[in-house]
């Protein structure tokens, strides 16, 4: 097994810790204390530049650290759909990667998913079942 990378683990760790409430309540401390002190610094623009400077450095490296997490955690879920579609019989494994076809092409299955949506609710309103497994337009181009 391939062993986790630095940046991995710092974003992991720096999620996990920036999540908690007591990073909020450092971060609420932080502004209250910068707050404070500006009488003291008589609201001068180094006192300013301070809170700028820092929200911007810490802003600027959590975009970062948030988007490794979110793609991680985006394509463990995609893999975990991936399986409960591979598995399901009746289900259309052509649905596997729909996330690399073309914007064109997915218009397609979801137009088709739509009318078979449509369908479902009309035969609820007549009292029919809704459970069937229809087949699917592939999305191709006619």
């Amino acid at each position: 097994m391939k062993r986790s990378s630095w940046f991995k683990k710092l974003s992991m760790r720096t999620a996990r810790a920036t999540g908690r409430p007591a990073s909020f309540g450092v971060a609420v401390t932080v502004i209250l204390v910068w707050i404070l002190t500006g009488p003291i610094f008589h609201f001068s623009d180094t006192w300013q530049l301070v809170i700028n400077t820092g929200t911007t450095i810490i802003t600027f490296l959590m975009v970062f650290l948030i988007q490794n997490t979110q793609n991680r955690d985006t394509e463990a879920l995609q893999v975990k759909l991936d399986e409960l579609i591979r598995s399901t019989q009746g289900a259309h494994n052509a649905l596997l990667d729909l996330e690399q076809l073309e914007e064109e092409q997915l218009d397609k299955i979801r137009a088709n998913y739509e009318i078979l949506a449509r369908k479902a609710r009309e035969d609820l309103k007549l009292g029919k079942n809704d459970t069937d497994v229809p087949e699917l337009g592939d999305g191709s181009k006619d």
